[in-house]
């Protein structure tokens, strides 16, 4: 591993002088950041460590609930408000990693943390995420992890995150402070698709630092689930995972949020789907007509064209749990 320098500023603003120097990244609890640079994907010349910083505050505001990004992710899991108000986030977050890595792991750092993708950890393969212009060793490769929505010649790579896949369904508002001051995002458009610049993997500027996360008040408490599919049942990430919630009154459904994990660059919004059901009955028929909408636009690349068909079924089993019909 490359010798850096590291530095833990007491102030927001002393690590916002500090984080725009070439070379810098910031730490916080390392589940990711220490892995790539063990394995020479990253090598930094100067780590911020921003654990000082007051970013762990989970609290109600007036119209939702605010989350730090310094709050752990079993914290968060944990927490009574989250239970109560948004099961969903809590579900994704304790289906995410072991134990031990939920201990460690910020909700900033999750947002931020990088593909698991082989080709872009293997730093003798070509990748144009790790290595721009080397091209996409998955694509005619071992791609049975990889995307079937959003991807593009460079990259075909996902986003392995679980908690990512609520909060864009539930909605969620980055938040995020720079030298020019404060700016809110929605969560659907924090992360990007890889187009032709894979390498980046959302909109956080160089000189930003998320400081938290909010969630906005909602009907979807009684009718949340989130399901993910994986190899093993212990700390393995998605081959597909939905996050699925309804606001159901007598029987028909008056709001919906549907998002997927582990089929893009990003936490894939089902917003068609959505649509199709608000208005109708919360019934296996109507799940299943959502679950093949939200497949519109889906390519398989070889070893992965199995997520052609666990994806709509994945969708609808979802909605049946959020539903209460199994």
């Amino acid at each position: 591993m490359k010798q850096f320098q590291y530095v833990r500023p007491a102030t927001q603003q002393g690590v916002l002088d500090v984080i725009n120097k070439p070379g810098t990244k910031i730490i916080a609890g390392g589940t990711n950041l220490v892995d790539l640079m063990k394995r020479g994907v990253t090598a930094p010349d100067k780590l911020v460590d921003i654990n000082q910083l007051p970013l762990k505050t989970i609290a109600a505001t007036k119209t939702g609930l605010h989350i730090g990004a310094l709050a752990l992710n079993s914290v968060v899991s944990e927490n009574a408000v989250v239970a109560d108000k948004h099961p969903l986030l809590a579900m994704a977050l304790k289906a995410g990693a072991s134990p031990q890595l939920r201990n460690m792991a910020t909700v900033g750092g999750n947002m931020m943390q990088r593909t698991r993708c082989g080709y872009f950890y293997d730093v003798t393969m070509p990748c144009n995420k790790r290595a721009p212009g080397t091209g996409c060793g998955a694509i005619e490769g071992i791609n049975r992890m990889h995307a079937i929505f959003g991807a593009s010649p460079q990259c075909i790579a996902v986003h392995p995150s679980d908690m990512c896949v609520a909060l864009a369904a539930l909605d969620a508002t980055v938040i995020v402070a720079g030298k020019k001051g404060e700016r809110r995002l929605p969560f659907t458009e924090f992360h990007r698709l890889p187009g032709d610049h894979p390498e980046l993997d959302n909109h956080l500027a160089k000189d930003e630092l998320i400081t938290g996360v909010e969630i906005p008040d909602n009907n979807f408490a009684k009718n949340s689930y989130y399901l993910k599919i994986r190899d093993r049942q212990s700390y393995a990430f998605a081959l597909v995972s939905v996050a699925a919630a309804l606001d159901i009154e007598n029987g028909t459904i008056k709001d919906a949020r549907l998002a997927m994990g582990g089929v893009a660059h990003k936490p894939w919004r089902l917003f068609d789907a959505e649509k199709s059901l608000i208005g109708k009955k919360a019934t296996e028929e109507n799940f299943e007509h959502a679950a093949q909408l939200a497949m519109r636009g889906a390519k398989g690349y070889g070893n992965n064209s199995f997520k052609l068909k666990l994806a709509p079924a994945t969708i609808a089993e979802a909605l049946k749990h959020a539903a209460g019909l199994v």
